[in-house]
């Protein structure tokens, strides 16, 4: 490697302003940003901290923050009596930030994710659970498919929203996401065309390249789902396992109807194709709609599989979701989760069949506080971004942004120097797609998305370097 960056040429391209704070994060931002957009080429050797630190005038250690930074990112790489050079994250990687690893306290308002706070219920489902857990000591404490309470929570449930359903239909697992992961453990192979909407939920992409997966990506409009195009990638890409969101769908809350709901089960059934479904949001309506059916009650030959969540209606913390399928891809799938975890947390189990017993107080408290914090979203935007372009979701967590004159790549970055982690709409698509998106949730308090919004505002201004450009030159009369 013989390219290379004296302390003073970096320092000159860096351009921060002094009164960043913390400076050390603005410094790695910065760095990060002309990484991303060319301006420092990869594979360049970067100055050592000490020759940094005296270029820009300050300590030694806020330059060897920044650089550990960057190389948690994976921005940047170094060998001890080599340096440091820069460098660019895997492929697969959701980006600067990784904020599945970020600390929740890192004074960051968390934008990025839309993780409603804990329900009102759940301290006295805690309670409860408490007062019935000794009785489980007896046993050996774990169950693989879950303890049969839960179960007939879950499957009564169900039964409610008008899809049939018995006890050894449900597998209990570690979340959705990790019953995500045991389907296609047992369904997908690599080089398995897998279809996915664009845009979709970002673990299921991080899924399907784990996988070795071929991507089959089927873009929503932004009126909602076009059955045809369903319809036509299932025939084109003989792709024998689909990941669909019809519940005011991540990121974009569109609700699936019942006719476009029985049009994609007969399609699947055409072309032999299995549907997994999440149904994370399909309970947090907050305006009246009418309810749509579960997408697995057209189905008529087991080709429907879903997927539930205790972690929106009542809290991200209860690592507890739910599989319903056919009796025996459950047994199937038991067993094959007996080589990762065996079995969910039976405390949680716990918990979360308690709160099974309220659920429609839960649903209640939900529709009041998002759409509260709804209002309060759209209303700030309104205020400071009125140009920005969105369609408002009847229920769900967040809001599908188009921006209309700048990267949400760039805004991310600009955002976390005012304070604020965001979404960028790259996360969501398939190879760096939909970059001109922004997703913004409504799951935090009017008071806290209030100001996020404020912030976001001040970064449009500031651009992704956290300071603000010079204004024009006034031309001479």
């Amino acid at each position: 490697m013989d390219r290379y960056l004296s302390g003073v040429q970096l320092a000159r391209l860096l351009a921060i302003d002094p009164g960043a704070k913390p400076y050390y994060r603005t410094l790695a931002a910065t760095v990060r940003s002309l990484i991303l957009d060319g301006r420092l080429p990869v594979r360049v050797r970067v100055p050592a901290e000490r020759h940094l630190a005296e270029a820009l005038g300050v300590s030694r250690t806020t330059v060897t923050s920044a650089y550990d930074r960057l190389r948690e990112q994976g921005y940047l790489e170094s060998r001890q009596g080599a340096g440091s050079w820069t460098a660019l994250p895997d492929a697969g990687s959701l980006g600067a930030e990784n904020p599945w690893i970020a600390a929740e306290d890192d004074g960051l308002l968390p934008l990025h994710c839309a993780a409603p706070s804990a329900a009102r219920t759940l301290p006295a489902a805690i309670a409860a659970a408490g007062e019935g857990y000794p009785r489980y000591t007896l046993g050996m404490g774990y169950d693989p498919v879950g303890i049969a309470p839960l179960r007939q929570a879950v499957a009564a449930r169900y039964c409610a929203r008008g899809l049939a359903t018995r006890p050894e239909q449900i597998l209990i697992t570690a979340g959705a996401q990790h019953g995500l992961h045991l389907l296609a453990m047992a369904l997908l192979a690599p080089g398995d065309p897998f279809l996915l909407e664009s845009p979709t939920y970002p673990h299921a992409i991080d899924l399907a390249r784990a996988r070795s997966a071929r991507i089959v990506p089927v873009g929503i409009p932004d009126d909602g789902w076009h059955l045809d195009l369903l319809t036509s990638a299932m025939r084109q890409s003989g792709a024998r396992l689909a990941y669909v969101i019809p519940d005011f769908h991540n990121p974009t809350g569109h609700l699936m109807d019942d006719a476009t709901r029985a049009g994609l089960v007969s399609a699947a059934r055409r072309h032999d194709t299995t549907l997994i479904v999440d149904e994370t949001w399909s309970e947090l309506d907050i305006d009246e709609v009418p309810r749509a059916a579960p997408l697995a009650a057209f189905d008529t030959d087991g080709r429907v599989i879903s997927l539930g969540s205790a972690s929106k209606l009542w809290w991200g913390g209860l690592r507890i979701g739910w599989i319903r399928a056919g009796a025996a891809m459950v047994r199937r799938l038991a067993a094959l989760r007996a080589s990762v975890d065996i079995a969910s947390s039976l405390f949680e189990q716990l918990v979360v069949a308690r709160l099974f017993e309220d659920i429609e107080e839960t649903r209640a408290e939900r529709r009041r506080s998002l759409g509260a914090s709804r209002a309060a979203l759209t209303t700030a935007l309104a205020e400071h971004m009125p140009d920005w372009d969105y369609t408002v979701p009847r229920g769900g967590g967040s809001l599908w942004i188009r921006l209309p004159d700048h990267s949400g790549s760039l805004l991310a970055e600009a955002a976390a120097c005012q304070g604020v982690r965001l979404a960028p709409g790259t996360w969501f698509g398939v190879d760096g797609t939909l970059e001109g998106r922004l997703r913004l949730p409504f799951t935090q308090s009017p008071q806290v998305i209030t100001e996020g919004v404020a912030r976001i505002a001040e970064a449009r201004i500031r651009g992704p370097y956290g300071a603000r450009p010079a204004p024009p030159l006034t031309p001479a009369l």
